[in-house]
């Protein structure tokens, strides 16, 4: 009697119907993560290059000075941004959340309107840029801090509840600073427009140093907790029963979250949908990679659009336009499709 095949080979000689076929059957072997963050950071490289040597000309020494001021000033934004956005996904659970969903945009609005509405526009533009700066990020953090409090409740329902009282009091800090905006001089709200769309053009050098080292001390520590952003995305109940002190973790990784993004918006002005962009488009090339990999993937990716962006947008095609305009627009249709898609969990 001839041998009968077992049932698993017998299971792997029939034909899949066309219904159960999917392209992913075709497609190679994973790329591995060391292979894209090499990629990556060859990219960035190249960016980081072309912006500081392309139509280079006149005082040599000025100009790379001034190229290299903007070209820290993204590095920082992307690191800061893009580190905030994907550790406020993982606790939260959410993909199409952002850290400006508890105010900060609409808090550093309010106060760049309290101050031009009391001092002045001139006496705001004036003004110590270490002290302006001291107290945007110092505001920031203790209105950060004051949103956790609803965390030490250890129910499932205190983050949740803090995610809808940062919504309705980023509504109330928008609707104070309309009313103050129409009771102003109409020359001084021609200075206040510019404060309110991120600008890498004029940032201050010893600024721009503080900021860096904050950024990198806090890169630091989420690097160290790598690990745990794996446990955490797998669910509250989850992590508890791993061993993972839930409640200790998620507060200091909110309060991480709320010192990136102040720094970052002190320092150069609101990006409300740049970290959900690169967040969503890091998610998308790497879907099962640890946080080992993702740290530094949306920490490159976000390099590269801000500085490959302007790079395009100055010498490709000669727009003056800001590259936050674009990035805004890209990231709020970004945000709708998302939303429409059924993404929010």
């Amino acid at each position: 009697m001839p041998k009968t095949l077992p049932p698993a080979v017998v299971r792997t000689r029939r034909p899949i119907p066309w219904r159960h076929f999917s392209p992913a059957m075709l497609s190679p072997k994973r790329i591995s993560p060391a292979v894209v963050i090499t990629v990556m950071a060859v990219l960035t490289l190249v960016c980081i290059t072309l912006f500081m040597t392309l139509g280079l000309r006149g005082n040599l020494s000025y100009a790379l000075s001034l190229r290299g001021i903007r070209v820290g000033a993204m590095l920082v934004v992307a690191v800061a941004v893009g580190l905030s956005t994907l550790m406020f996904q993982t606790v939260t659970a959410n993909r199409i959340l952002t850290p400006s969903i508890m105010g900060f945009d609409a808090l550093y609005i309010l106060i760049q309107t309290a101050l031009v509405f009391m001092l002045g526009s001139s006496t705001l533009l004036t003004a110590a840029p270490g002290l302006k700066f001291g107290v945007e990020v110092g505001l920031m953090i203790v209105f950060s801090a004051l949103l956790y409090r609803w965390l030490f409740t250890g129910g499932t329902g205190s983050l949740h509840l803090m995610l809808l009282v940062g919504i309705v009091i980023g509504t109330l800090f928008r609707g104070f600073s309309s009313l103050l905006q129409r009771l102003m001089e109409p020359s001084e709200y021609i200075v206040l427009q510019d404060l309110f769309f991120a600008s890498f053009n004029q940032v201050e050098p010893l600024l721009l140093g503080i900021s860096a080292i904050i950024v990198a001390l806090v890169a630091a520590v989420v690097w160290k907790l790598r690990k745990s952003f794996d446990v955490l995305a797998l669910g509250r109940e989850t992590a508890i029963n791993l061993g993972v002190d839930h409640q200790r973790i998620v507060t200091v990784v909110l309060v991480l979250c709320s010192i990136l993004v102040a720094v970052s918006t002190a320092l150069v002005g609101p990006v409300t949908f740049f970290g959900l962009l690169v967040v969503s488009l890091a998610y998308q090339m790497v879907r099962k990679f640890s946080h080992a990999a993702l740290i530094p993937i949306v920490c490159l990716l976000g390099a590269i659009t801000l500085i490959g962006g302007q790079l395009l947008l100055e010498r490709v095609f000669g727009f003056a336009t800001a590259l936050s305009v674009i990035i805004e627009f890209a990231g709020g249709l970004l945000f709708l499709y998302l939303l429409l898609k059924g993404s929010l969990k």
